[in-house]
């Protein structure tokens, strides 16, 4: 047997019961949670992380020492969703995003108007020549639409 030295055994069980218990609040008793929704709307890793700096910067500045505690249990239950985010990902077999149903959020890059060359120096996210449909600009969207009513 392990002898950790941090607690970790005893910690990782408060964890599980920690994350047990958000299952049965209210925000779990639909059959889909908000964070379902996020994540399979393509913005689960901005809301995880978002998540985890924002429970990072109030730690230790909000409430009592309990709810401190609280927080970092807040920012282990964020890191595992985007733990399982960062699986889901990068364990897939599949080789277009177009058999994906994780990326029904994203669309060929010429339809979005951003040319496959410029999409890494604007930092948008690439996947086989695919961007998210969020990282087009209104004026974008307009000139995608405006091509598409002169090729229809």
């Amino acid at each position: 047997m392990i002898n950790y030295k941090f607690n970790e055994d005893r910690l990782i069980k408060e964890l599980q019961k920690y994350v047990d218990r958000t299952y049965d609040q209210h925000y779990a008793t639909d059959k889909y949670q908000a964070t379902d929704v996020i994540i399979d709307s393509g913005h689960g890793t901005g809301f995880c992380l978002g998540n985890v700096i924002k429970y990072a910067k109030r730690y230790g500045r909000k409430g009592t020492p309990d709810e401190a505690r609280k927080d970092l249990m807040k920012i282990l239950h964020y890191a595992l969703i985007q733990l399982d985010i960062h699986d889901q990902e990068n364990q897939s077999t599949v080789t277009s995003p177009k058999e994906d149903p994780r990326y029904l959020g994203l669309i060929p890059t010429p339809v979005c108007g951003v040319p496959a060359d410029e999409t890494f120096s604007k930092g948008y996210a690439s996947i086989d020549g695919y961007v998210s449909i969020d990282a087009a600009t209104p004026e974008e969207w307009n000139e995608a639409a405006r091509k598409e009513r002169s090729n229809g």
